[in-house]
């Protein structure tokens, strides 16, 4: 097992990443204000890891909750938070009671936004059993939930007690599940880490072979780099908008499609390449960069063409984004593999030129 530390000063907290960890009951206990645990989870993961979790922890005295909701990105909305809301109500929870998000990434934002919710805050605790969710999204405290006009417009920044990264949950993890975290883990060597980008264009064939050995480095180094960005800049006032490289884009793609039909992790790595069109039309970084770029989501099993929206719907659904700042548009754009910058300086005629020619009449991934 190897430890990383996300150092909020009295909120920090650790990072566990190793094999058959959900099964090790001490490394939660000492997070635990109460013998009380409501576990978040969902119709697929709760079959396969339920037991897993909550069986040693009962062991230990503790009282389990178990909360399982459907599965999908088209339930993360306020009516699947009520869910969790009904589930703590019902069973008189306080505000000693620790919330354990045991799932993906959608798991882990609702069960967060009601941790930072609930009795106006509880303690929670990530469980990630997806590769997106154990580089990405259980690290940093982002939380909530989707509104029908923008993914993730509604939430609270609210960090987590512990983060318990199991990598042998990614043996059980689908294929294409698996590629849609791997989007997550280049845009960190993209935005800041050069040579991790190399490293995943060499160890891109072991990765997909699920090697325990580089996932367990690209989970770490992932980690590492995520760690370091929210301590630097925990409420994304600055820096940490580097880390929605390709978001801008895949968010548009997701509300545009309907919520579920492209996984996040699918939508990043189209919106990515978009974003590196837009860099290379301003003249930042050259064709040969965006075909590098290209290339390695392709080994990925990612796609590389977003669908054609039209240019009108993804501007209705960009001009809603977070990163907008006094009615204009922010992008996450490259200046070379390693070095990513926030800009407003992108023309709307840059904007939809790159539409025009990046994007493909595809409807799925």
């Amino acid at each position: 097992m190897q430890t990383l530390t996300v150092d909020l000063k009295e909120r920090a907290y650790p990072i566990h990443i190793g094999t058959a960890l959900l099964t090790r009951p001490e490394l939660i206990l000492p997070h635990l204000i109460r013998k009380q645990v409501a576990i978040v989870t969902n119709t697929i993961v709760a079959p396969l890891y339920l037991d897993a979790l909550s069986k040693p922890l009962a062991a230990q005295g503790v009282d389990i909750i178990p909360v399982i909701l459907p599965d999908g990105e088209e339930y993360k909305n306020s009516d699947t938070l009520n869910l969790i809301y009904d589930a703590l109500l019902t069973h008189h929870c306080e505000r000693k009671t620790t919330l354990i998000a045991l799932g993906g990434g959608v798991i882990g934002d609702l069960t967060g936004f009601a941790a930072a919710t609930y009795l106006r805050g509880v303690p929670f605790i990530q469980v990630p059993t997806t590769l997106l969710a154990q580089v990405d999204s259980s690290v940093g405290g982002k939380t909530g939930i989707n509104h029908p006009q923008g993914k993730n417009m509604v939430g609270a920044f609210y960090q987590p007690k512990l983060v318990l990264a199991d990598t042998s949950t990614l043996n059980t993890l689908p294929d294409r599940q698996l590629s849609a975290g791997l989007a997550e883990v280049i845009k960190y060597g993209l935005i800041r880490d050069l040579p991790f980008f190399e490293w995943l264009e060499q160890n891109m064939g072991a990765l997909l072979a699920r090697d325990p050995e580089a996932l367990a480095y690209a989970v770490k180094r992932s980690c590492e780099n995520k760690a370091e960005v929210v301590i630097a800049d925990e409420h994304e006032g600055g820096v940490r908008a580097l880390l929605n490289l390709g978001h801008t884009f895949g968010h548009a793609i997701e509300a545009g499609m309907g919520y579920g039909k492209w996984l996040h992790g699918e939508a990043v790595a189209a919106g990515t390449i978009l974003a590196a069109a837009l860099s290379q039309r301003l003249g930042w970084i050259n064709e040969a960069t965006v075909s590098r770029i290209r290339a390695l989501f392709e080994r990925a099993g990612l796609p590389v063409n977003a669908p054609d929206l039209g240019v009108a719907a993804y501007l209705e659904h960009m001009a809603i984004d977070k990163k907008v700042e006094n009615g204009k548009m922010r992008f996450v754009l490259l200046k070379a593999i390693g070095t990513a910058v926030v800009t407003a300086d992108v023309t709307g005629q840059a904007l939809r030129e790159t539409l025009l020619e990046t994007t493909h009449n595809e409807n799925s991934a």
